[in-house]
């Protein structure tokens, strides 16, 4: 696009030139009426022309809110998760699908491992499922990049392309396009970003699981895969208990919650 549009600008400099020195020579003829309605109507059209393919973009892009293209990878492809967050119309745009990553999901899926064949097999699955619900939104991108051997490498430079996001759930593509400015929307972070807030003294159903790092503790999860570490829990493990949050600890992997086993009042 910014090509064509380079190319466009350029031919309409050049006229614009040739007819603007006709139409001074025009003046210098005697012609000066004629002269000058053409100079005005070529200067009319010239601003009208770059303000519409460039500066109506450039300057009213926030008005406009022109959607920036979303490029699938395939590992947020084989996650799931995407299908019902497109179904709900939380991503915008155009969703892209390149034929390399298409061409990814079709090795998996012949592959004589078995895990990878099933992995690649569900995503061919999920694919289908895309295509079924957006229809027209979605877009089989056949462009590729021959001299680029790495798919995470071939999927920022697709994206620079076309000045498209990157959504993905992979942690070194992620750590990679936003190296290299591109935006990236990240499945598992929005995950994160989306589950419940548990306060200092809220109390939690919760079923311990295994023993803790730490003396004496036990660990359960909650229905979002959240991980609870119970202070002297380890002695209730294989049971459901009440707990209370004590703290809350964000890491980069997601959210670690701490609480204490919940005392029950003793009736005199």
């Amino acid at each position: 696009m910014k090509k064509e549009l380079k190319l466009l600008v350029a031919i309409y400099n050049f006229l614009f030139i040739i007819l603007l020195i006709i139409s001074i020579f025009q003046i210098y003829s005697g012609y000066n009426k004629i002269s000058l309605y053409i100079i005005s109507i070529l200067i009319a059209l010239y601003i009208f022309t770059i303000y519409y393919f460039y500066f109506r973009k450039k300057i009213f892009s926030e008005i406009f809110n022109f959607s920036a293209p979303k490029i699938l990878d395939t590992s947020v492809i084989i996650d799931g998760r995407i299908v019902d967050i497109l179904k709900v119309n939380f991503i915008e745009g155009k969703i892209v699908i390149p034929r390399f990553v298409l061409k990814e999901l079709q090795q998996l899926a012949d592959s004589s491992e078995s895990l990878k064949k099933n992995r690649g097999r569900y995503g061919l699955d999920n694919l289908s499922r895309i295509r079924k619900e957006l229809g027209n939104q979605i877009v089989i991108e056949e462009k590729d990049f021959p001299n680029v051997h790495s798919v995470d490498s071939k999927l920022v430079k697709l994206a620079k392309f076309i000045n498209g996001k990157i959504v993905t759930n992979d942690y070194g593509l992620n750590k990679l396009a936003k190296i290299e400015g591109i935006t990236v929307l990240n499945i598992n972070e929005l995950a994160n970003a989306l589950k419940p807030i548990y306060l200092p003294g809220e109390e939690l159903q919760l079923n311990i699981l295994k023993e803790g790092k730490e003396v004496g503790q036990g660990v359960g999860y909650l229905e979002d895969g959240t991980m609870v570490v119970v202070e002297n829990g380890k002695k209730y493990i294989g049971s459901n208990i009440k707990v209370v949050v004590t703290s809350v600890f964000q890491t980069a992997a997601g959210r670690i919650i701490f609480a204490k086993v919940k005392e029950e009042k003793k009736i005199v």
